[in-house]
């Protein structure tokens, strides 16, 4: 019976080690990814009215037509449309308005909170947590 339990320990214990190992490598060989096109901008756009497939058509086609747009993506469970838009030929309220003269919508434009816009890491990661630091220090060592 002692044997078996120490098989079953050393075997826990020997996957976490390799799990572990496995982490810190892929941690210190990823490299952020780099974007060719440095003139791509995020935006969003916060509908006060449920978005349908109809509407959807509609506002994706009024987006196409407008110079400088890149690609879209909604949350319909939000009432959110996301696009991308190259910021040299229109910056994000030059599309908001753009869109807003071409359909009849109830929307915002949405813009970050104060203290958000100078943040340099991703807003999902706390920058005090655990795995910040773990990984940080990871890369730390490895570059």
């Amino acid at each position: 019976m002692k044997r078996k339990l120490k098989i079953i320990a050393l075997s826990i214990i020997g996957t976490a080690f390799l799990l572990f190992v496995v982490l810190v490598i892929h941690i210190a060989t990823a490299k952020p990814v780099e974007y060719d096109n440095a003139t791509m901008q995020i935006s969003r756009i916060d509908f006060q009215e449920p978005l349908d497939s109809m509407k959807i058509k509609e506002i994706h086609r009024n987006l196409k037509s407008i110079p400088g747009f890149i690609n879209d993506n909604y949350n319909l469970k939000n009432n959110v449309v996301v696009f991308f838009h190259d910021n040299k030929i229109a910056d994000s309220k030059k599309m908001y308005d753009e869109l807003m003269k071409k359909g009849n919508y109830k929307a915002t434009l949405f813009t970050l909170p104060k203290g958000m816009e100078s943040k340099k890491v991703c807003p999902v990661i706390q920058e005090g947590s655990f795995s910040y630091h773990f990984s940080r220090g990871i890369q730390r060592i490895f570059n």
